[in-house]
């Protein structure tokens, strides 16, 4: 059954979650334990390595159940290397993921910070061509995108147009103090974009990439609207992707884990799974 929303995070192999989301020396089949919790992943790591091995994906079939969604990344070498020139690797991509494509979620084409207006016609070309059964989110960083003027609408229509959703990335609340209050803080500030946020959903499946704080009010706080869009996604039929990050992903399960919660407050949602370290994780 589809669950009314996915949660998930960055990345399942994190060990800096040992004795929390995982026993504390679990280093084999960390998935396993991840999609007992969660029921979704970003898959970040394909962005950077491009597509696994098949002995790498059969393994992950085998720990993850079937109602789980990967929502790997296109690799750099795609976006950012040719800048979506050359579109035979992206479909060599897909086909490596075969064996999951059950289970995959919008996968997510992250496009450089200076990939504009100018380019959009390379976009339209990948998203006519892109397979209908496989869900896709596009991710833009260049600020004309922004500005709610002819690109942002040209943009946009594109993606409603070929049924693909845009990835709302939320970094008000990493951003909203200074990076000197941490030293995460700092390196966080300098890797991710400082842009605006516009809610909107261009498809069926809204993808939300929630950059938290450090700080467990100001996260409260710059996600109660979220449980108002969320729930009125859920009720119009959409299935909406929550990814939670924080400034260095410590303790983003449990920031997840506490957004969660707030949501639930609103709409019914099925209660998450203890953290496998131990029966009753402390509260975010």
């Amino acid at each position: 059954m589809t669950p009314p929303l996915y949660l998930g995070l960055p990345m399942w192999a994190n060990h800096d979650w040992q004795g929390s989301l995982y026993p504390p020396h679990a280093k084999r089949e960390l998935l396993r334990d991840y999609a007992a919790v969660f029921t979704s992943v970003e898959g970040n790591t394909t962005f950077y390595s491009g597509a696994p091995s098949a002995a790498t994906i059969s393994a992950w079939a085998k720990q993850a159940p079937d109602t789980f969604r990967f929502c790997f990344k296109l690799p750099a070498y795609v976006t950012h290397d040719k800048r979506l020139r050359c579109l035979d690797d992206a479909w060599a991509f897909l086909d490596a993921l075969t064996p999951l494509h059950s289970r995959l979620g919008p996968t997510m084409v992250q496009l450089p910070r200076d990939f504009g207006p100018s380019e959009l016609p390379k976009l339209e070309a990948l998203l006519a061509a892109w397979p209908a059964e496989l869900p896709c989110a596009v991710e833009v960083r260049h600020p004309e995108f922004f500005h709610k003027g002819s690109a942002e609408r040209d943009l946009n229509q594109l993606l409603i147009t070929f049924h693909a959703n845009r990835v709302m990335l939320d970094v008000r609340p990493l951003f909203s103090t200074s990076p000197q209050d941490s030293p995460g803080l700092g390196h966080a500030h300098q890797e991710k974009p400082r842009l605006p946020l516009h809610v909107l959903s261009t498809a069926d499946q809204p993808v939300i990439r929630y950059i938290g704080h450090l700080d467990k009010q100001i996260n409260s706080d710059y996600f109660e609207p979220w449980k108002k869009q969320l729930s009125l996604w859920i009720n119009q039929g959409k299935t909406p992707f929550l990814f939670v990050h924080t400034a260095d992903n410590r303790r983003s399960p449990e920031l997840a884990r506490h957004l969660y919660r707030k949501l639930a407050e609103c709409i019914s949602l099925p209660e998450l799974a203890a953290f496998a370290a131990t029966k009753q994780a402390p509260l975010f």
